[in-house]
């Protein structure tokens, strides 16, 4: 049997399972049951760049493989290129993008760097699997060390058309070191059909059946592979006597007002202004939900380094303490904005014990709050999830209050629809969303991906 080595940006503390990001869960429930080595960034930065040695530790039946990076890769490799660069760009938002040369530079030098430790890892039969934005070219590299593996790529975030694309910079060299691997994957049929378009259009590719693409002198395999979670997971944390407990605290606390609930990282592709203007929009449309509607926000920091979430911090504190002065009572506080993160068994409570699940981001790869959301609910008397067009989920979760994530009133018609829905409509919404979170979890998402990593065509093989 093949072994599985997973290499992403981050890598998930085992030990206390601190890491509560999709990526980090999924990977960390997966080596757990079948072994195999994670690398990745420990998350430490040192100033000067010296020669490391990854600092590798067993846990279980898992490898952990870490490295810190320097100071100068970590502002040209993390917060330039992969951060300033891919992923504004990758999220559609070309007018934040910010390019020094330097950024390219240190993101091949830390690809390269990782690749010189990751090859004296790998054997032959094993299968790597690359995640995310930050590592797109880090298969070209193993390829020039010798590496003769299956090599996998999982792209996490959206895929954008290709009139989007060309305006990163390098980016040519980029879509060519995709086909150094053998699978690559993405969230939606959407995503696949932008990156064919791409190679189709400026590479002078060749579609073939089977979602294989040839390219610069290689061929490779192009799906969706949709991301999931752990649906029993999620609902077993929502059930506990402590959710129970955290319920009845919360319904007290509120005065039995109907919570609507947002979780997200605080980012500008999450679009938590416009979800906050939409919530004045829904008390200026519909005033009866004057001191009956509670919008709890929790959007917990990320990258605060790059300008751009310094700005969306303040707008999105200046927007909820408006709302609050305008609205708000005594004893009623309309907007509640909380600026840490949550124990991922608080927030399954607080999943069960809203009304409605606002998941409206600007633009998503998949979004798993919204299937976190579902998998959370009392079957007999569930919250409806009102979900963007523009979140890779609604791809596949139709039974959800699809809503344009840029038009307050129609968020805001939403959340009243949300309010209102009889329990029959909302239990029939829940059953189907349930059903399609299950059929879509977290365990076939991976096996899909590595059954079509082991079954690719192999043109490495030594």
């Amino acid at each position: 049997m093949s072994r599985l080595v997973v290499v992403s940006n981050r890598v998930a503390d085992l030990e206390s399972g601190a890491q509560s990001g999709g990526l980090a869960v999924a990977v960390a429930s997966m080596l757990e049951e079948t072994g195999g080595l994670w690398f990745g960034w420990d998350g430490n930065i040192i100033e000067e760049e010296t020669e490391r040695t990854p600092n590798i530790v067993r846990h279980g039946r898992a490898t952990v493989a870490t490295i810190p990076l320097s100071r100068s890769e970590y502002e040209t490799y993390y917060l330039g290129y992969s951060n300033k660069v891919l992923w504004p760009s990758f999220h559609y938002r070309l007018g934040l993008l910010d390019y020094e040369s330097s950024f390219n530079e240190g993101y091949r030098r830390v690809n390269a760097m990782i690749a010189d430790h990751l090859a004296t890892m790998i054997s032959p039969t094993d299968l790597v699997w690359i995640h995310d934005y930050h590592l797109i070219p880090l298969a070209s590299e193993l390829r020039k060390r010798g590496v003769k593996s299956r090599i996998g790529f999982f792209l996490h975030i959206p895929f954008p058309p290709p009139d989007v694309v060309v305006a990163v910079p390098e980016h040519a060299w980029l879509i060519e070191t995709m086909f150094a691997y053998d699978v690559v994957g993405f969230q939606t049929s959407s995503d696949v059909t932008n990156f064919q378009r791409y190679v189709l259009e400026q590479a002078d590719g060749v579609l073939k059946a089977g979602g294989q693409m040839s390219a610069f002198g290689r061929t490779i395999v192009v799906r969706s592979f949709p991301i999931g979670i752990d649906v029993d997971a999620v609902a077993k944390m929502a059930h506990t006597p402590e959710a129970d407990a955290s319920i009845r605290l919360l319904a007290t606390r509120t005065l039995n007002r109907a919570q609507i609930i947002g979780v997200d990282r605080l980012d500008y592709t999450k679009g938590l202004p416009d979800r906050v203007r939409a919530f004045r929009r829904l008390l200026e449309l519909y005033p009866e939900n004057i001191k009956r509607v509670i919008l709890m926000q929790i959007a917990p920091p990320t990258r605060e380094e790059v300008a751009a979430y310094v700005e969306i911090r303040e707008e999105l504190e200046g927007l909820s303490g408006n709302i609050n002065g305008e609205f708000g009572d005594f004893d009623w506080t309309p907007v509640r904005y909380i600026h840490r993160a949550i124990p991922r068994d608080i927030l399954a409570a607080l999943f069960r014990g809203s009304k409605a699940g606002l998941v409206t981001p600007l633009r998503d790869g998949m979004n798993l709050v919204a299937k976190e959301y579902i998998a959370a609910q009392d079957e007999d008397d569930p919250g409806v999830l009102i979900l963007s067009r523009f979140a890779g989920a609604a791809e596949d979760l139709e039974e959800a209050l699809i809503v344009n994530p840029y038009d307050m009133d129609d968020v805001a018609t939403a959340m009243q629809r949300a309010l209102k829905m009889p329990l029959q409509e909302r239990v029939e919404r829940h059953r189907a969303l349930l059903g399609r979170a299950r059929a879509h979890d977290v365990t076939h998402w991976r096996e899909q991906f590595l059954k079509a990593l082991a079954n690719a065509q192999h043109r490495y093989a030594a």
